[in-house]
């Protein structure tokens, strides 16, 4: 085999490897259920995204160290 030869398969090898991981990965994702309104609640509690954080008062100034 010459060498031009081996690169264009192991290019072949490289795009048919993507291509497979694309399709198992994506395969995956769709097999996922949406969240339910409940664990939506649920999660929004858990970490409190609902929430506005308060102003920091006479905090100290942050600048750069360059």
């Amino acid at each position: 085999m010459n060498r031009p030869t081996i690169i264009v398969l192991l290019v072949l090898v490289a795009v048919l490897s993507s291509a497979a991981t694309v399709l198992i990965v994506n395969s995956r994702e769709n097999d996922k259920p949406a969240l339910t309104e409940e664990q939506r609640a649920a999660r929004a509690k858990f970490f409190g995204s609902d929430k506005e954080l308060p102003p920091i008062k006479e905090g100290q100034e942050m600048r750069p160290r360059w």
